[in-house]
């Protein structure tokens, strides 16, 4: 009798050890979600969901004809920057020089005129053949004249000395920012067409050709990752003694193969519930979530099927 409730005790315990030494969860890839930039129409889903695709494959389009004429616009502006840029930097053309140096000798000549006609006036005044108001008129004539002649001999030196450094220095500032615009405004442009950033599965196309989309919601959906790796949960006891790079058996959907995984990530914090809220009791039962990757013969297995770990104690 003494024998057979040996046995037993210790068949309880292989089998409460074997329990202990287990660990579940489910086969997972890594999820990549592509999301709209815009509020637009989607017009094109060039790859049916299902389907592998490669980076840079485009997976969605959306109408993308008012960024279109915000890039135009942009470059428009630039162009016009550019050109005022290269004209200030050229300087005034020989036609203008030409033609202010033709108004400074009119004026001069105007001014000869002027005063020659005021000193006849200051003569004719003073032998009182004329009135005095004909002396005002002359003398404002004259000041008229050499704020002219005055005026031409500063137009003519601003042709001539060239444009100042802090207009070139704004305008090449100005055509630095016009370009900075046109960079923001082509990315925006391609995010129209959306592209996988990873190789994998096209797993979801959420909206259907023709929907306006909204702006930041999911567009496609990337299951992304050469193989599948398994999510588990691991007690206290076992995440104490594993680290990342640690093996460990996998057994996917009670299939007789065993498979060797490797550990590429451990949480630091226990799943659910904080360990201060828990006493030392309980917290011998926490919960510690792993992702241990399969190697990459196993590419085609499916998501979401059951696995097992099995760790030492």
């Amino acid at each position: 009798m003494k024998a057979w409730l040996s046995l037993l005790v210790f068949v309880l315990l292989a089998g409460c050890s074997d329990e202990h030494s287990v660990a579940l969860g489910t086969l997972e890839r890594d999820r990549i979600t592509h999301s709209a930039t815009v509020n637009e129409v989607l017009i094109a889903l060039p790859i049916e969901r299902g389907s592998m695709v490669k980076q840079g494959d485009v997976l969605a389009q959306l109408d993308n004809t008012k960024q279109l004429a915000r890039v135009a616009k942009v470059k428009a502006d630039l162009e016009s920057a550019n050109a005022h840029f290269i004209k200030l930097k050229n300087g005034a053309r020989e036609e203008e020089v030409a033609r202010a140096q033709a108004t400074l000798a009119a004026n001069k000549a105007n001014l000869v005129e002027a005063r020659q006609n005021y000193h006849r006036v200051v003569e004719i005044v003073a032998k009182d053949l004329a009135p005095k108001i004909s002396l005002d008129s002359a003398k404002a004539n004259l000041d008229a004249a050499t704020a002219n002649v005055e005026a031409a001999k500063q137009q003519l030196t601003e042709l001539t000395n060239g444009t100042r450094v802090e207009d070139l220095q704004v305008a090449a500032a100005n055509v630095k920012a016009q370009q900075a615009l046109l960079s923001a405004e082509e990315k925006l442009l391609s995010e129209l067409n959306i592209t996988a950033t990873r190789d994998g599965l096209l797993d979801n196309l959420p909206w259907n050709l023709g929907e306006r989309v909204t702006l930041g919601s999911p567009v496609a959906i990337v299951l992304a990752g050469e193989a599948p790796f398994a999510r588990i949960y691991l007690p206290q006891q076992a995440r104490a003694k594993l680290k990342v790079g640690d093996s460990l058996t996998l057994t996917i959907a009670e299939q007789s193969e065993q498979i060797n995984g490797t550990v590429r990530w451990l949480s630091h914090e226990a799943a659910f519930t904080p360990y201060y809220g828990l006493n030392q009791y309980d917290r011998t039962r926490l919960m510690y979530l792993a992702e241990v990757q399969l190697p990459p013969k196993y590419k085609d297995l499916p998501s979401g099927l059951p696995v097992e770990a099995r760790y030492h104690e």
